[in-house]
């Protein structure tokens, strides 16, 4: 399979931060960004001062603002956000080439895991996803990181595996698809709860309880959707929860936060405030209870308030773990 010219859509952070990480030994990369302040300043100074600032991009790297530009790339990194994918996909010169997804979330409206979008709009293109751990600007910065890549493709995913690996950047192969993707979505939702208990002043004992709790719900959705309890314990589900939900650097947890210490409830960058609500109801379609979800669900739609939220958590029927 060929894969010399990788293309990256999406020039945010975790865009950026990928593109970087493409063409840290050397490869040409192209960076698709709809904003031309960010396609001017990659091409002229080699850095992202929007969304990546501090840092110095490879000179590999070119942005565009022309989806059309990307035709003749061999593999696209897509990066944009779950709730965006499905116009962008739609822009997109449709080839057989693999698209990578590595953004999380799940479509509000038609609550599809952004796979199941991507299969309806490109039907033609692999699909694959990477998902794991990964700060952006630490990806950026090459300091080292493990990620899930799964394909349900076995030699697609090889070859992928080995074009992206880099020293600092070590994929783990799967062919679980929907399990990599139903741990990426749902821990945005439980890093939120973790904010949420950190804002309020919860303490840490509230917090690991909720990661940990927040852990089964992610089980129980990904046994119903045919998820591998493996994959959901390694780096896209659990991997992915530990770091999301005990940072300030995840803009998930950050929201919460601000939403435990008294915020209105908003529009907001975090993936998990449109995941929430999708989540919950696809979960009570399979006839899944997901309590801490919801009440993530209801707190960034307002109509819980954080209290409210914690004490209808706390005074639920004891059950058996």
């Amino acid at each position: 399979m060929k894969l010399d010219n990788i293309g990256v859509v999406g020039g945010g952070a975790w865009g950026t931060a990928l593109a970087q990480m493409v063409a840290s030994d050397g490869s040409d990369v192209l960076l698709w960004a709809r904003e031309t302040d960010v396609v001017a300043a990659v091409n002229d100074t080699h850095a992202n001062p929007i969304f990546l600032p501090n840092l110095k991009l490879s000179s590999s790297i070119r942005a565009t603002t022309a989806l059309s530009d990307m035709a003749d790339c061999d593999a696209l990194l897509l990066v944009v956000p779950a709730q965006f994918l499905r116009g962008v996909l739609a822009e997109l010169p449709q080839s057989d080439r693999p698209l990578i997804l590595c953004a999380k979330g799940i479509e509000a409206g038609t609550r599809l895991l952004i796979s199941e979008v991507a299969a309806a709009v490109a039907p033609a293109a692999p699909i694959a996803v990477v998902s794991g751990p990964t700060f952006a600007h630490e990806v950026a910065a090459g300091q080292p990181t493990a990620v899930t890549l799964a394909c349900a493709d076995g030699g697609i995913g090889a070859a992928l595996a080995a074009r992206l690996g880099r020293p600092t950047f070590r994929p783990y192969l799967s062919d679980d698809v929907i399990g990599a993707e139903i741990g990426g979505a749902v821990k945005n939702v439980l890093a939120i709860g973790c904010g949420v208990a950190e804002g309020a002043g919860l303490g840490l004992n509230a917090r690991a309880s909720l990661i940990s709790r927040g852990f089964a719900e992610m089980g129980r959705f990904g046994q119903a959707r045919g998820a591998r309890a493996e994959t959901l314990a390694g780096l896209s589900g659990l991997g992915d929860l530990v770091l999301t939900a005990t940072s300030k650097s995840s803009r998930n947890f950050s929201y919460g936060v601000a939403l435990g210490a008294g915020m209105e409830p908003g529009a907001a960058l975090a993936e998990g405030v449109e995941t929430a609500p999708a989540l919950v109801q696809r979960a009570h379609a399979a006839g899944v209870e997901l309590p801490i979800a919801e009440a993530v669900a209801d707190l960034v739609t307002g109509a819980l308030s954080p209290g409210e939220a914690v004490l209808r958590l706390l005074s639920r029927k004891v059950t058996v773990e």
